[in-house]
């Protein structure tokens, strides 16, 4: 094996520029009376491409723009987790955590809100600078780590150097990993871990099992595991593919007869330990972090549990009565929806259904959630019934109860109407009704039927045969209908303020969405020093599982589509990019390098159709698996196609939204892949032809990257130049953003900038209109943002191709005096002839043309047109003086002469 050392003094970086960044908007549209200007802050410094250093395909201008893409969710993230709120998330927390690291190191408050693309980050002091460094060096950190993986493979020289720039120059890699996004991060993992598997690999199958180096890299696989794991779930895949060698060691271990069945278990331990345990407990340690970080309520607790919210600060509950009776006041929670809702009424109404207040879930907890529990087996007790002086009476299964609701008086009714949303046969309306004085009626009784199973950890026996808070799980049946009162996770519509939909009675519900529990609970008669009970505290393994369903429930749950997802059926040969950001006629679009892409993929495909080829062929009788070079290759081609199919195969199995990003952990090993058939094919030519050949290859490679470059980099190019690298038409990047020549990039700043529109002191405000749209790019959407949150207005110009007026270049906010256009003069002439406004113009049966509206309010040119049709020939036509400047005097002059004349 060749010996590995890095190059003499390593990879050269350098830290791109920085600039100064304003916040963002597009240039508006100059409109009669108002003045735009254009505030730049920092010209960019321009350089030649061809000075950089490898490194700078990562860090070259990396400060440039602002926010881009996903950047709101994941920059987000880093401002909560500083703050310390709880909030969800669909990955798990180890890159997210770096991303946090990285912000706390440039002294980032967490202030910043993160919520729209295009948004400043220098004004507010964002250290987004060594947020996008971070995955940046991770990006760069890639490329050593492909030179390391191919010659562990036991490849060539040329062919590991061969590798390396390819990675480099991928475009895909380098826009990943210059943004504060997870892809760069789990990349990163993705190839450490296959560099320490190939190295333990190699010990291994020489014969150093258990030596200092080969414990190393077990553990440092593990490790790997367990990081690429915590950043993305696609980390399995890698797990997957390491799992399936580790299978194949053992079993060629278990056929090895100097293999002792003792030393097949240490193996097999050795394994089970480095493979299995380390990276769970490295999993596990990523959430017990992120448990510790994020100790106060935030906009993530409706998820999750009661119990799970009551650990964090700021969502305590002190203790309450454990025994409920008749009399007793109680707020009630749905146990399905995750714990977080309670019943409220609303005095708001929908339309077209019954005008009593509805009764919705919603997830605090105040005065609107109380409930009196009263005796439905009363007979006809009065609604002011002493229920605070009667002695205590337990609620014991199959009793008969009536719920009034405390601050309205109206007691819980149920009745043959559909609900607002759920309008089936099977589901009933439940609402308040009732009036001052009323005492309800026989639509307003219910069964308590109590669950066998409590809530509580420990065993209370009590909570089965009576109602118990905190401990009971109950139904409630209505006694006329034999319906169950009953909620789910449907929302109401904009009249019902987006809160979960109205508790409906439903005559056929699922077990789990019709049970309740007692949350809170107290009566007049209970003593101060009876049993009070809350919330269990859970445990950190409770935690651990409960917010892994969470996740896995929601990221299946993820279906809608968005403008630019893609399927993988058209990963491999890139059919489609994304659109990251747009703005002042440059943009960020991702896209892969065609040559790097396309050659991966037919490596992978001629893999297989050799393998094929050969398994064929030695059914006739041909040898050629047999051959120690051929053996060889196909180990390492073998290896690396199985961790292609792992990382991109199971994604046809997945129904929610895909992007292309998601293909960059298999593009790895199908570079990997190429590089190896690379290899085998120049195997048996000299070195120098060898070098030559990836020479040309690589010159292909850095051809198309700066060909796509101004996409990578959001730098200038031309609206002609990007309609030539559209090669398949369903390249959507927008050319039209694009100025027709670079010379109009002169003196355009790269970062955004804020147009600013000054308003003449005449104009009144009435005429000034604020358009609101939509930004594109559009992010991908978190399921867990607050759905209620107001988003911030924000007063831009459209994007896009729409974005047909060039930046102004005016650094001027109020324009000077000279370059106000002064008002012209009044025309106070009388007409010549008849008006087009005239009567008898407009009262003709017949239209002879001209403008039919008043005169007064046309514009200037009708004013001032003269109808000389209406004067005879040869008369003289006196037209008053007018205000105008010399030329024009002139030019009225000669009219009237020539007029004159005739």
């Amino acid at each position: 094996m060749p010996s590995i050392s890095p190059p003499p003094g390593g990879i050269p970086t350098r830290r791109g520029p920085t600039h100064k960044l304003s916040n963002p908007s597009l240039s508006a549209p100059q409109q009669s009376g108002f003045t735009a200007s254009y505030t730049p802050t920092r010209d960019r410094d321009e350089k030649p491409r061809g000075k950089e250093s490898l490194a700078d395909t990562r860090l070259h201008e990396r400060g440039h723009g602002p926010i881009k893409f996903d950047e709101v969710h994941f920059g987000g993230f880093a401002a909560k987790y500083i703050r310390r709120k709880f909030f969800m998330d669909v990955h798990p927390p180890l890159a997210k955590l770096l991303i946090t690291l990285s912000a706390w190191l440039g002294g980032f408050d967490g202030e910043f809100d993160f919520k729209d693309i295009g948004k400043d980050y220098l004004e507010p002091g964002v250290p987004y600078i060594i947020m996008r460094l971070f995955p940046a060096l991770l990006g760069l950190a890639l490329v050593p780590i492909t030179y390391l993986t191919l010659l562990s493979l036991r490849l060539s020289l040329p062919t590991a150097v061969l590798g390396a720039l390819l990675i480099t120059f991928d475009n895909a890699l380098i826009t990943q990993s210059r943004l504060i996004l997870l892809d760069s991060y789990l990349v990163f993992f993705t190839a450490l871990t296959v560099l320490f598997w190939v190295r333990f690999s190699s010990l291994d199958s020489d014969g150093r099992a258990f030596t200092t180096g080969w414990w190393r890299n077990l553990i440092l696989t593990g490790l790997g595991l367990g990081a690429t794991l915590s950043c993305k779930w696609v980390g399995l895949f890698t797990i997957a593919t390491v799992g399936l060698g580790t299978l194949r060691q053992l079993w060629l271990l278990l056929g090895n007869l100097r293999v002792t069945p003792r030393m097949w278990a240490r193996h097999f331990m050795a394994r089970a330990l480095g493979l299995i345990v380390v990276p769970i407990g490295f999993y596990m340690a990523m959430f017990y972090i992120h448990f510790w970080v994020l100790d106060m309520s935030g906009d993530g607790d409706g998820f999750m549990s009661s119990e799970f919210q009551h650990t964090l600060q700021g969502h305590g509950m002190e203790d309450t009565y454990a025994d409920v009776g008749f009399g007793s006041i109680v707020s009630i929670r749905h146990v399905n929806t995750q714990g977080d809702t309670s019943t409220r009424t609303r005095t708001r109404t929908p339309p077209d259904r019954s005008v009593k207040q509805q009764i919705t879930l919603y997830p605090h907890r105040d005065d609107n959630n109380l409930w009196r529990i009263t005796n439905g087996s009363a007979p006809d007790a009065p609604p002011s019934y002493p229920w605070d002086e009667l002695p205590f009476e337990h609620i014991i299964a199959g009793s008969k109860i009536r719920l009034q609701h405390v601050s309205t008086d109206k007691r819980l009714h149920s009745h043959d109407v559909r609900p607002p949303v759920s309008d089936v046969e099977f589901q009933n309306e439940v609402s308040g009704y009732g009036f001052p004085g009323f005492s309800g009626d026989a639509n307003d009784d219910f069964v308590v039927e109590l669950a066998h199973k409590t809530l509580s950890k420990k065993y209370d026996r009590a909570a089965r045969h009576r109602l118990r808070t905190l401990r009971s799980e109950f139904r409630l049946r209505h006694v006329l209908s034999g319906c169950y009162l009953f909620s789910h996770k449907v929302k109401l519509p904009e009249w019902g303020f987006e809160q979960q939909e109205v508790v409906t009675c439903n005559k056929n519900p699922t077990w789990e969405n019709s049970l309740w529990y007692i949350e809170t609970n107290t009566h007049a008669q209970l003593p101060f020093d009876a049993e009070k009970v809350n919330y269990a505290r859970p445990s950190f393994f409770e935690k651990f599982f409960e917010l892994q369903a969470v996740m896995w429930t929601t990221n299946a749950g993820l279906t809608d589509r968005h403008a630019y997802d893609s399927r993988p059926q058209h990963w491999p040969w890139l059919r489609r990019g994304i659109n990251f950001w747009v703005q002042n006629h440059r943009q960020v679009y991702l896209v892969g390098n065609p040559v790097v892409w396309w050659s991966s993929t037919a490596a992978v495909v001629a893999y297989l159709a050799v393998r094929a080829l050969f398994v064929i062929r030695d059914k006739r009788g041909f040898r050629d698996l047999y051959s120690p070079k051929v053996a060889f290759y196909d180990e390492v081609c073998g290896f690396l196609v199985i961790g292609w199919a792992l990382h991109y195969l199971p994604f046809y199995l997945m129904a929610r939204q895909l992007f292309l990003h998601h293909y960059l952990p298999a593009l790895y090993f199908a570079v990997l892949c190429f590089c190896a058939a690379f290899d085998y094919a120049t195997s048996s030519l000299r070195p120098r032809t060898r070098v030559q050949i990836g020479a040309v290859i690589v010159i292909l490679a850095m051809w198309s990257w700066s060909y796509f470059s101004p996409l990578s980099y959001a730098e200038p190019w031309t609206k002609g130049k990007c309609e030539r690298a559209k090669w398949i038409k369903t390249w959507d990047f927008s050319c039209g953003d694009f100025h027709e020549n670079l010379a109009q990039y002169k003196g355009q700043p790269v970062s955004s900038s804020r147009i600013e529109l000054t308003m003449p002191p005449a104009m009144d405000d009435s005429a000034v209109t604020t358009t609101m749209v939509e930004e594109a790019p559009e992010p991908i959407r978190n399921v867990f943002d607050n759905p209620e949150a107001i988003p911030e207005e924000k007063t831009i110009a459209p994007v896009g191709p729409q974005n047909e007026v060039p930046m102004l270049e005016s650094t001027d906010i109020i324009p000077r005096e000279s370059e106000v256009e002064a008002p012209k003069p009044e025309d106070t002439r009388a007409p010549v002839g008849l008006d087009a406004g005239a009567p008898q113009v407009t009262d003709k049966a017949e239209d002879e043309g001209g403008w039919h509206g008043d005169a007064e309010a046309g514009n200037a040119r009708d004013e001032e047109k003269v109808t000389t049709e209406q004067a005879p020939k040869g008369a003289h036509v006196d037209v008053p003086e007018m205000g105008l400047d010399e030329e024009a005097k002139m030019l009225a002059e000669e009219a009237m002469k020539a007029a004159e004349g005739l």
